[in-house]
């Protein structure tokens, strides 16, 4: 992870995946709730969010509708579908691989 908060590469889809599993937010609320939960390290800029967000709808990751937001705005809402679900399986699994084997590399010593 850089130290200037951005995501690792190629983990911008799966968050958004696990975000959307806890229920249905807008981009912003999705931005949010990354940057949250991450204790603030982790940053989702608008240029990357939303393009991200319209390749998962073409390949049925999510879906949208536009509704109002709690302060009276109009805004779309995205929602994980069955085939989000299965892919965030997919891409859960494979972070967690690459996870462990990043942890071996680093904690092997010299022979």
């Amino acid at each position: 992870m850089a130290s200037t908060g951005e995501l690792v590469p190629g983990t911008l889809e799966m968050l958004i995946l696990k975000t959307l599993s806890l229920g249905s937010l807008h981009g912003y609320g999705i931005a949010q709730h990354i940057h949250r939960l991450s204790d603030e390290a982790l940053t989702v800029e608008e240029g990357s969010l939303y393009p991200a967000l319209q390749r998962m709808l073409a390949k049925g990751w999510v879906a949208a509708e536009w509704k109002q937001t709690p302060t009276k705005r109009r805004a779309r809402y995205y929602r994980l579908t069955a085939a989000g679900r299965k892919q965030l399986g997919v891409e859960s699994s494979a972070f967690e691989r690459a996870m462990r084997a990043i942890t071996r590399v680093m904690r092997a010593t010299e022979s």
